[in-house]
């Protein structure tokens, strides 16, 4: 998603899946502990439903409505962890995985000088 977005734009806004179905309403938005970059969106999906999240990357706003590419069965089964509260690296992971995103960590970068003092060579 759009990284210059302001997050409260987004909550009320009308949600739909990949054809254009309504999902519902963005109920609230989670930011990114690192970045502070909108991250998730949690979609109040009926009247009486639950919240369900949906990454906002690679959703998009486009003309007030946030499109999410995903089926609607799909979102509605995301797990359910509640909203209001912070979402832990576990759960963001489960939530990665459940939509098949990638959310693997970076690979390792092989520090060569690790354990060698600066200066000497015997080290």
């Amino acid at each position: 998603m759009e990284s210059d977005i302001d997050p409260h734009a987004l909550i009320g806004r009308k949600a739909v899946d990949h054809e254009g179905a309504r999902i519902g309403t963005v109920d609230e938005v989670y930011l990114d502990d690192a970045t502070g970059i909108p991250e998730w969106a949690a979609i109040r999906t009926g009247l009486f439903s639950r919240d369900a999240f949906v990454p906002l990357e690679p959703s998009r706003l486009v003309s007030g409505v946030l499109r999410v590419p995903f089926a609607r069965a799909l979102i509605r089964d995301a797990p359910d962890f509640g909203v209001g509260r912070h979402l832990s690296p576990q759960q963001e992971l489960r939530l990665y995985r459940h939509y098949g995103l990638d959310a693997s960590p970076p690979e390792p970068h092989e520090d060569l000088e690790f354990g060698r003092v600066a200066g000497r060579e015997d080290a």
